[in-house]
């Protein structure tokens, strides 16, 4: 594997925090000029009735959100107005109260660029005679099953999708849910509890930290895809047993996920397994953002290196990337999937997948697995690589700070100051180009970024066309960093020195 985590110029960390520092004295003066009633507070307050009660709002809680977020918001949440293809329409709109609200002109900005959608393989689209099938479902079943998989809500469709998805990753037994993110919080618990251990990558997604959260089990952090860090808790895992009682635990489960959607990084499975085995530990691996788009045919991280489904004891993934559509599922022996059926919160209280949802999906698999008779979908995944390579490349090349693996589909380039992010994104789109910038708390405070996703659907003059804007923006907004120096964080590295933080 070759990842990459560059570190910023120390002067480019220094006006960061200084941005930040800066920010947060004015947002400390306009506080008081609201306190006051200088200026008017649009944020939410307690009524005067309500002084005397304990306060509903934490004043500090939302002070980010208040005094930086608002002045940048426009960059989020835009109403998009078409299929979410390589191409989109978006709805212009506007702000008289710097962000707190926004109104609309009336105008649609056409056949903008769409570098934020999980699009990977492009089966998100507008209609087209491929998509009859979904069409017939619809009418045939109606939009929704209006029950859960245990009462009256499983139907034909879910069954024909639970083994094609079983087929799809050479496993015994799936199961598929209405919502990917439900597919971890919901399903977690029902695997480990009191008494077990759960070992988490640092950097794994919220739906897995609720999971692992609400099964009330033991929680303990590695260092991102860190083999050291890891290990040293198994070991101890294993020697020292339960706290206090000494006693062992009752379960070890490893949660790890596939592609790391804010770093584009890759898990190092093979030595991942490698530890699983040597401490008997569980592995459950979230392929929410590699399924469908790593792997010589589009199978995830399994087959990107090359390894026996059998070594991973629970395989989670979405279809909301890739397969154009939504939910998720969980896959792996069919013991484990038989006791999921019986005792998922999701399987027990959340209604079922839709029925057209489901026939999209079925649609989208039996693509990339060639049975609809074509080698459409080998060539998507073999286009998806592709493109990848040669964005990734010329990124580096113009000299970005990117992160994450060369093979990886989701791209972060580093921006670190805010309001080089929303200057970033604001002349882009008046490019027509869509992008999706991140900062805090979604990543470290000093690690600001644009994350690009990069489709089949893409043709070569689109990504040169976003590669020429990039160019211009890098030199006007001055973000091309990148010095080729190797990271200082020794998490992101196969380092043998770290520190576990209590």
């Amino acid at each position: 594997m070759v990842e990459s985590f560059e570190e910023a110029p120390l002067h480019v960390m220094v006006f960061t925090y200084l941005g930040y520092g800066i920010g947060t004295l004015f947002g400390y003066l306009r506080d008081f000029l609201r306190n006051w009633g200088i200026e008017k507070c649009n944020a939410a307050i307690e009524r005067e009735k309500q002084k005397d009660f304990v306060p509903l709002y934490q004043s500090f809680e939302s002070f980010y959100t208040r005094n930086l977020y608002m002045r940048i918001r426009d960059n989020w949440n835009r109403p998009i107005c078409s299929a979410p293809g390589p191409l989109f329409d978006v709805m212009e709109r506007v702000s008289d109260d710097y962000n707190w609200t926004f109104r609309f002109t009336g105008r649609i900005i056409k056949n903008v660029i769409n570098m934020g959608s999980y699009n990977f393989l492009g089966l998100a689209a507008k209609y087209d005679e491929s998509m009859k099938t979904v069409k017939d479902v619809l009418e045939t079943y109606g939009l929704g099953v209006g029950s859960t998989r245990h009462e009256m809500g499983t139907l034909d469709k879910h069954k024909e999708l639970e083994d094609l998805v079983a087929k799809f990753l050479n496993v015994e037994a799936a199961m598929v849910f209405g919502m990917g993110f439900a597919t971890n919080s919901m399903n977690i618990p029902a695997l480990v509890g009191k008494g077990c251990l759960i070992l988490s990558d640092e950097l794994n997604h919220a739906s897995l930290v609720l999971g692992a959260r609400l099964s009330g089990a033991t929680i303990r952090i590695f260092k991102h895809n860190n083999m050291q860090s890891l290990e040293k808790l198994l070991r101890d895992a294993v020697i020292y047993g339960q706290p206090r009682t000494r006693r062992a635990w009752k379960k070890i489960l490893i949660l790890v996920e596939g592609i790391y959607s804010m770093e584009g990084s890759i898990a190092r499975l093979s030595q991942i397994v490698a530890l699983k085995k040597k401490y008997k530990a569980y592995l459950y691996v979230d392929e929410a953002h590699s399924i469908g788009s790593v792997g010589p045919t589009g199978r995830g991280v399994m087959e990107y290196f090359a390894m026996d489904p059998r070594d991973i004891d629970v395989f989670m993934g979405t279809f909301t990337k890739s397969f154009g559509a939504s939910g998720g599922y969980i896959a792996g022996r069919k013991d484990l999937v038989d006791y999921l059926r019986a005792h998922s919160h999701s399987a027990a209280y959340a209604t079922s997948m839709s029925p057209p949802i489901a026939e999209q999906v079925i649609r989208a698999m039996k693509l990339i697995m060639g049975l609809d008779g074509t080698t459409q979908g080998l060539q998507r995944v073999q286009q998806l690589a592709e493109n990848t390579r040669y964005f990734r490349q010329r990124l580096s090349e113009m000299g970005f700070i990117i992160y994450g693996n060369e093979e990886s589909p989701v791209v972060p380039l580093l921006l670190y100051m805010p309001a080089k992010v929303a200057a970033f994104a604001r002349h882009l789109l008046k490019r027509k180009i869509g992008v999706v910038v991140v900062g805090f708390p979604a990543t470290p405070l000093a690690e600001a970024r644009a994350r690009f996703c990069v489709s089949a659907a893409h043709t070569r003059e689109m990504l040169d066309a976003v590669l020429e804007a990039l160019d211009e923006m890098g030199d006007l907004l001055h973000v091309k960093y990148s010095r080729n120096r190797k990271s200082a964080r020794p998490e992101l590295y196969d380092e043998t020195s770290f520190e576990l933080e209590d």
